[in-house]
């Protein structure tokens, strides 16, 4: 099995955020591999990594990091592979993270989930994965599905709470 899917996070401080893309990858059955790396601290390896992601196999990256946000960006620089940044709440509610993120000069898009959002990145990239896999596709379909299902049932239950006011 090889991995499709990176999730590459700033330090371990970030996996209680990021390990919400792995759980959802895992239950979509993506291979994926994770790894920490650093923008500022270890960027031979940032580099080393981005620029051969997809030689690899690698289809999409997912990164996140707080505070000084440069991950995504500077992977995305340097990768020809679709990166899906996560901003992560470390300072300032994730705001800094976020507009570090998101704010990427023409020519160097990273897509940009929600802060701490790193379950809607896994979704993201598990449907850009699903254009070539049909399978996965079908699962993301029994997933979605799932959700409304879920909100069916929240209804259902809340037709039978009782308000004096409640019609």
């Amino acid at each position: 099995m090889k991995a499709l899917v990176s999730i590459i996070m700033g330090s371990m401080s970030d996996l209680k955020i990021m390990e919400k893309a792995a759980i959802f990858l895992d239950e979509m059955e993506v291979p994926f591999e994770m790894n920490a790396l650093s923008a500022h601290r270890t960027p031979d390896e940032v580099e080393d990594f981005a620029k051969n992601a997809k030689s690899r196999g690698i289809k999409v990256i997912i990164a996140g990091a707080g505070m000084a946000a440069h991950l995504p960006g500077v992977i995305a620089a340097m990768a020809s592979i679709p990166v899906i940044g996560v901003p992560i709440s470390a300072s300032l509610q994730g705001m800094d993270a976020l507009l570090a993120i998101v704010q990427m000069p023409p020519g160097i898009p990273v897509a940009t989930v929600g802060i701490d959002a790193a379950q809607n990145a896994a979704i993201l990239a598990a449907q850009i994965v699903a254009v070539g896999d049909d399978a996965l596709a079908e699962r993301l379909v029994n997933y979605k599905i799932n959700l409304k299902n879920k909100i069916v049932k929240a209804n259902e239950e809340l037709s039978k709470v009782t308000f004096k006011h409640k019609v």
